[in-house]
């Protein structure tokens, strides 16, 4: 959500600063903009809509200087329109934002009474004419910013330039990240480090809190409490070319075809290929004696999340509360001193899980992280990373992050079960050889690609359409769902099978489509008897079952996707693959923005 991205120079700014917005994209944005100093004077220019319309403003009224910031919006006070773009400006600041200033209408209404005028909806702009009143009250530039921040309540990342100023750059942080990249005799800022990759591999990371003095040759941190600090300075292995799309037609589709491979890198961590043996890095708490594990997350890693309670519990018998994070704080949750709160997210970032893991590090809980970006700030935060490996995920609707977050947490799973001796040993042999075959199964099933372009074809026309499953299948059912949602904007809903008939079963109709995700397990005969409820209503059923399912009830399906026979134990990962080529293949059809769907955003760094 949002990106910055700023330059300290000695060439020309503009074409860096607009390639450090490409490589935001993926954050999700409906306006970008950019300002640098041209003789000491602030010029911007700006656009509603896509990097490539900032592109065309600039390429017609050419930008100079070698001193700039630059802003990829997504909107939250006032319209996606060109008046609300930031950089947001007077005579003497410029300025980027990500976040939300909390009480920005009270420092408006203070700031209009000092004849301040203001020119867009938007709640960022306060923090330009704030300064501006600092700058014109006498303060230096440094002693303005840090003033002013005392004033700004909410969360942000903020960067600033200053007319007449053209070897200064201002920064901060608080809640939101910031990342400052060190240069030869020049120096950069950017909301994460994918940004400034092809500028500098040393890149140092913000604490929550802190303000930074940036100019050509050095780095001044200062932490919230106006104490000069430093922060370790650090390489990426990020490289410096623009990520691309390969053969893939869309970032998402490379994506989902890339999960065989990050499943195997991510499963090479926590699986030894020659024993199969599972083993977890050093862990903060003793899971023989661990009474409960607390899970929390957002969006689609809720939904792994999930997943990962039904193992846990199942395996392990441990008990595990799965909280949505924006809800976790407000409920006041009892947790024990001592006990385990495991964070799962893909950027590390997502503000209401960053505050969560706070609010549960506060209360004395050992803290977990599964994150997809070491650097992150949940990692950071933590006292035990559990990495993912999946590299760096362009397309907003997230998918191999979601499948390599269910690759670790099936490999806790069986750890927690090993230490805590609930299950034989050939019973954990045959675990780790399900495990261990995951990435080739899920090879197989992207070779089903045609069968689910066939489904797509049915699911298109459809204006709501019903997910069901039982089991783990049940939080595969609502990720389906939800990726239906987000890319192809089709009303879509998941459910668990057995509470069809406690409501859902009302809108079956021939042009509602029902997705069925029935393994062979357990629950089949059951999920079974759902599907012949609504064949008899009339409704169409996309089945997704292995062989033995889709011969007993292939019949009743309009149509059928065929996943390989699997232990039960890995369905869930497997059954991954279809729903969300599912969802690709009816964004297509229906002409929709795939890699960066309307209204959304990758890291969602506001509340």
């Amino acid at each position: 959500m949002c990106g910055i991205v700023g330059i300290v120079g000695k060439g020309a700014a503009t074409p860096l600063l607009v390639d450090g917005l490409k490589r935001l994209e993926y954050r999700g944005y409906d306006s970008a903009g950019v300002a640098t100093l041209v003789k000491g004077k602030i010029e911007r220019r700006r656009a509603s809509g896509r990097i490539a319309a900032l592109e065309e403003r600039v390429n017609a009224e050419p930008l100079g200087g070698r001193t700039g910031i630059a802003h990829t919006r997504w909107a939250t006070h006032g319209a996606p329109v060109e008046n609300n773009a930031h950089p947001h400006a007077t005579d003497k600041v410029a300025i980027v934002h990500n976040g939300i200033i909390e009480n920005f209408a009270e420092l408006k209404a203070e700031l209009a009474a000092k004849g301040r005028v203001f020119a867009s909806e938007t709640d960022s702009e306060v923090i330009a004419h704030l300064l501006t009143v600092l700058i014109d009250e006498g303060m230096a530039p440094e002693a303005a910013f840090g003033a002013a921040l005392k004033r700004l309540h909410g969360a942000f990342a903020v960067a600033a330039i200053v007319a007449g100023h053209e070897d200064l750059l201002l920064a901060a942080r608080r809640g939101s990240p910031l990342a400052i990249g060190y240069g030869d005799g020049e120096m950069f800022v950017g909301s994460d480090a994918l940004a400034l990759a092809p500028l500098t591999r040393k890149i140092s990371y913000l604490d929550d809190g802190d303000w930074v003095v940036v100019t050509g040759s050095t780095v001044t941190i200062h932490d919230h409490n106006d104490i000069q600090v430093t922060r370790a300075i650090k390489e990426t292995a990020l490289s410096g070319a623009l990520i691309g799309k390969g053969n893939f037609q869309h970032f998402m589709q490379k994506e989902i075809f890339e999960q065989p491979a990050v499943i195997g890198d991510t499963l090479r961590v926590y699986v030894n290929p020659a024993t199969r043996a599972v083993a977890l890095p050093d862990l903060p708490v003793d899971l023989k004696t661990l009474n409960r594990i607390q899970l929390v997350a957002c969006g689609t890693s809720y939904y792994a999340g999930l997943v990962g309670h039904y193992w846990i519990e199942r395996l392990a018998r441990l008990p595990v509360d799965v909280d949505i994070a924006s809800e976790f704080r407000y409920r006041d949750p009892i947790l024990e001193k001592g006990g385990l709160s495991m964070f799962v997210s893909q950027s590390g970032e997502t503000i209401d899980t960053l505050s969560a893991l706070r609010h549960a590090k506060a209360q004395g809980q050992k803290i977990a992280a599964i994150v997809n970006v070491p650097e992150s700030s949940m990692a950071r935060e933590a006292d035990v990373v559990l990495p993912t490996h999946a590299g760096p995920e362009i397309g907003v609707a997230s998918t191999k992050a979601f499948t390599t977050q269910l690759s670790v947490l099936a490999s806790f799973a069986f750890a927690a079960a090993k230490a805590r001796g609930t299950m034989s040993a050939a019973a954990l042999n045959e675990l780790a050889g399900a495990i261990y075959e995951i990435p080739e199964k899920v090879s197989a099933v992207l070779a089903m690609d045609e069968a689910i372009r066939a489904a797509a074809e049915i699911v298109a026309p459809a204006r709501d359409v019903l997910y069901l499953g039982r089991g783990t299948s049940y939080p595969i059912a609502m990720e389906g769902a939800l990726k239906l949602k987000e890319i192809s904007y089709i009303h879509a809903e998941g459910y668990p099978a057995g509470e069809m008939k406690h409501g859902p079963i009302a809108l079956i109709a021939s042009d509602v489509p029902v997705i069925v995700l029935a393994p062979s397990d357990e629950w089949f005969e059951k999920t079974a008897s759902n599907i012949q409820e609504t064949k008899a209503r009339g409704g169409q059923v996309i089945l997704i079952a292995d062989a033995k399912g889709i011969a007993k009830a292939g019949s009743l399906a309009t149509a059928t996707i065929e996943i390989p026979e699997s232990h039960p134990f890995v369905t869930p990962i497997l059954y991954s693959i279809p729903v969300q080529l599912l969802a690709y293949y009816v964004a297509i059809r229906k002409g929709t923005d795939v890699d960066k769907p309307r209204n959304l955003a990758k890291s969602v760094t506001v509340e």
